[in-house]
């Protein structure tokens, strides 16, 4: 029997909880993890529309990219949008997971899902994620004079965090070199005497450390090395590039027309109110593409320094886009063109990769189905024939 834990736990291997932004609300909204599931619901918003779909078509589980409970709420009682949706999975035996920024940074993730749909071979990120904080590394440096004191500071190193790595303890790097130093009037030299500068054989010693351990790790240099005042370097290690991020720029298997593109995105992704709109020369050449599920306004910037043809994204504002257009070329090349997606649109194929991943994980002990109810909030749209007015006020 599939539980709910099972498919928990597969999503969750997909989209490690712990890759949220701390603002976000991500995981088990409601449901019994210990309850059995045969079928299981996805869709990129937990709306009543949803909801009913759930119910209706038997699922014991709705996934949703975007959470029910983003803020903070004091109840959910049902004379509440929200708590009567959830009175209602609850009373029908429904649970309600969701991946968000989660998602949106996983590997693949959201914009992977986005960049499929468009046909785009993917080469990474856009703004990659990094070595997480709590994974963050400083390395120390310090230098000890031959001799006994070289073990005994390596020890104690080691014992206070450093030189670990997996199922590694004490590891180091050592060379040989020569330290130079001047003893003034007030100091007590373990080496050497006052007012004669004095040159040691010594061992530069070089061992990684938790940046966690950053305080008793320097202490214990301190502790344990024979110097009045040990020299020592502390460095911050530069987090490390990863497939995780947000973003993802790629290529197309063929150059086409910006005017074309524009009316790929269109055709790939489901139909919306808001459309497709497009901001750049029709007749450019278009082939490498940064793309960004949801609103990505954030990343102009980044996309700008990509070098990519164009950028594909959600919910672009007005001046950030008007400056991107006034800023031309750059040292990276011409600006993108800008393709701008309905929210709901650019992370409703997430859908299906999600699914893919329940499947995968499960096999045929769980039915899989994709809503395909429209959940985006604009629901019709008109287009002006006037022209505009030079004497209207601005």
């Amino acid at each position: 029997m599939t539980t709910l834990s099972d498919v928990i736990e597969a999503l969750e291997a997909a989209y490690p909880p712990e890759l949220a932004m701390d603002w976000d609300a991500v995981g088990l909204v409601c449901g019994d993890p210990s309850e059995p599931v045969s079928r299981v619901l996805f869709a990129v918003d937990p709306t009543p529309d949803t909801v009913d779909e759930a119910i209706t078509g038997g699922a014991q589980l709705l996934v949703t990219h975007h959470p029910l409970l983003l803020r903070g709420v004091h109840g959910v009682g049902t004379d509440t949008p929200k708590g009567a949706m959830l009175h209602k999975l609850i009373r029908a035996g429904v649970g309600l997971f969701t991946a968000h920024t989660n998602a949106d940074v996983a590997d693949p993730g959201v914009s992977d899902a986005l960049a499929g749909a468009l046909g785009l071979t993917v080469e990474g990120p856009l703004e990659p994620l990094g070595t997480p904080p709590a994974e963050a590394l400083d390395k120390i440096v310090t230098f000890v004079p031959v001799g006994p004191a070289i073990a005994a500071v390596h020890d104690a190193l080691a014992g206070a965090g450093a030189g670990r790595f997996g199922n590694y303890s004490h590891c180091s790097f050592a060379t040989a070199g020569t330290g130079q130093f001047l003893p003034l009037d007030g100091a007590v030299p373990a080496i050497g005497r006052v007012g004669k500068l004095e040159r040691v054989a010594e061992t530069r010693l070089e061992m990684v450390l938790p940046r966690s351990r950053r305080r008793a790790v320097v202490a214990a240099l301190r502790a344990a090395h024979p110097y009045e005042e040990p020299a020592f370097d502390l460095v911050e290690m530069a987090p490390l590039p990863t497939a995780r991020g947000l973003g993802r720029v790629g290529s197309l298997a063929s150059p086409e027309p910006f005017s074309a593109f524009t009316e790929r995105v269109a055709a790939a992704l489901p139909d919306t109110a808001w459309g497709v709109r497009g901001a750049g020369d029709p007749d450019r050449e278009i082939r490498r593409v940064a793309v960004c599920g949801g609103a990505g306004d954030s990343a102009l910037g980044t996309a700008a320094k990509a070098g990519v043809d164009a950028f594909v994204t959600a919910d672009l504002r007005h001046h950030p886009a008007s400056e991107h257009e006034l800023a031309g070329a750059g040292p990276h090349g011409p600006a993108p063109a800008l393709v701008d997606v309905a929210h709901w649109a650019s992370e409703w194929p997430w859908c299906a990769q999600a699914a893919d991943v329940v499947r995968s994980a499960l096999g045929g002990s769980v039915g899989t189905t994709v809503s395909r109810r429209r959940t985006d909030p604009w629901t019709t749209a008109a287009r002006s024939s006037a022209e505009p007015n030079p004497e209207a006020s601005p």
